[in-house]
């Protein structure tokens, strides 16, 4: 059986006093009171003000965590055909940094600040970017061109699920990348557009979305397990354009659409059924998401207007003794 340092890669520290501010899941043994200590995530939570975008938009890609996240092109009033910009964000602030090679909206992202992936868009594409921190690549396409889709994992290993595909098709279709190029595998259950999505290339989450007629709001989840999809508990609230974010055990929807308003609702995944936590600040669709469940961001969005804001998520948290 594998010990603690097989698990996490070090031993447990040895401290005379807790850390001042412990992740959670960490652990560490306190040398003062002789107990092994841990913070431990007991659930709820609240949104917060993050720093704004510097351009209010819409519909773009999202990758990364609550302190580096990145959001690649989008819709806003001066590019009705889609941006072409992209904001990277430090946890403090957003700055604008090297443009995707062509403006687009209602694409899909993957990976981290530094090593990222962006793929399909509106004007229909199949087209792939890599994203290096500096710059943009053009690689192997998706073999189904598409928008309004959604996409997990790293930049050389990612899941693309779902979406819009040409003439006003709502798909099914899974693609898997594997660094160099994108390999039809298992569909989804349900066809479905502008779903929420969280997790990784072999272990993944899709929540919601619009079913065919794209009217119909939809609150079924699938869970992915590196071959295919197996329905699981529904979300609570039926609903489109949610903001993802997390892991297939542990992932977090948040804002969406549904029966002619925006939304501020926020549900939470323990890997068995959802259940609603502290809503958003400011109801909105069509935004983005990025970090976990426990350190959400969400930022951008329609409400109605361009939003330029964004909101950081905090889980109540407590030590525990083991």
């Amino acid at each position: 059986m594998a010990d603690y340092k097989e698990i996490v890669g070090t031993r447990v520290k040895a401290v005379s006093a807790n850390p001042s501010d412990p992740s959670d899941g960490q652990v560490w043994y306190n040398s003062t009171d002789e107990v092994l200590k841990y913070k431990k995530a007991v659930g709820g939570g609240a949104w917060s003000s993050g720093g704004n975008l510097n351009a209010g938009r819409r519909s773009g890609a999202h990758l990364g965590t609550q302190t580096a996240a990145l959001y690649v092109g989008g819709l806003n009033t001066s590019s009705p055909g889609g941006t072409d910009i992209v904001e990277s964000y430090n946890g403090t602030a957003f700055t604008e940094v090297a443009d995707i090679p062509a403006g687009k909206l209602s694409l899909a992202a993957s990976g981290t600040q530094t090593a990222g992936l962006a793929f399909g868009g509106e004007p229909e594409t199949a087209n792939t970017q890599t994203w290096n921190g500096s710059g943009w690549t053009e690689v192997n396409d998706l073999n189904k061109a598409r928008h309004n889709h959604m996409g997990d994992g790293t930049q050389t290993s990612s899941l693309c699920f779902g979406g819009e595909g040409t003439p006003h098709a709502t798909l099914a279709q899974t693609e898997s990348w594997d660094g160099t190029s994108w390999t039809e595998v298992n569909d989804l259950n349900t066809a479905r557009q502008r779903p929420g999505g969280a997790g990784v290339q072999t272990a993944a989450l899709c929540f919601g979305g619009d079913k065919d007629p794209a009217t119909t709001y939809s609150d079924d989840t699938e869970l992915w397990n590196g071959s295919s999809w197996t329905e699981v508990n529904d979300l609570n609230t039926a609903r489109h354009g949610m903001g993802g974010m997390g892991s297939s055990t542990r992932a977090m929807g948040c804002g969406g659409y549904a029966g002619g308003s925006n939304l501020s609702v926020t549900e939470q995944w323990n890997g068995t059924s959802w259940s609603e936590v502290g809503d958003l600040n400011i109801a909105r669709t069509i935004g983005a998401g990025a970090g976990t469940q426990g350190t959400g961001l969400f930022f951008g969005g329609w409400g109605p207007g361009n939003i330029e804001k964004t909101e950081e998520f905090t889980t109540v948290s407590t030590i525990a003794v083991d």
